[in-house]
């Protein structure tokens, strides 16, 4: 169905950290484990765009995109199991855009079952297809220090 060459698919992930470091997660219908905000971009949307609509649908959350932590392939940062498309996972640093830290309006019920704030060091069960928690112990490493570089892999 496609033509052309092939390329990988681009994976955008939320990462946002309150005042206490707190990481904002939200729990996928699909396999009931937690995860960053997140989800394929849309073509013609800046990665940027889509991460901050991916973080709004899925917590409620009105952010800004801050930062690009890391562009990570997907297989080499061994997620499971292997999609059959290749795909980059890009990071963000997101900034939370909200009166009182209160979300801005419910979450999509299609995908999410729920919504909370975790210290990096006691995290729920992942879903380990979409996120691990060195990434997002990493992420946490540039809020601490935003002028880290950018990572690839």
């Amino acid at each position: 169905r496609d033509s052309g060459y092939a390329t990988p698919k681009i994976d955008v992930r939320g990462v946002v950290f309150d005042d206490r470091e707190r990481v904002l997660l939200m729990r996928e219908k699909t396999d009931g484990l937690w995860s960053l905000p997140g989800g394929w971009a849309d073509p013609g949307d800046a990665p940027s765009v889509a991460v901050t609509r991916e973080v709004l649908e899925e917590t409620g959350y009105h952010s800004s995109a801050v930062k690009l932590v890391a562009c990570w392939d997907r297989e080499r940062q061994g997620h499971l199991p292997p999609l059959p498309v290749h795909s980059w996972k890009m990071f963000f640093l997101c900034r939370a855009d909200g009166p009182d830290g209160r979300p801005a309006q419910a979450p999509d019920k299609l995908e999410t079952l729920d919504v909370g704030w975790f210290g990096v060091g006691a995290l729920p069960p992942l879903s380990l297809s979409r996120v691990h928690p060195r990434q997002i112990e990493r992420a946490l490493a540039h809020h601490r220090d935003p002028t880290l570089p950018t990572e690839f892999d």
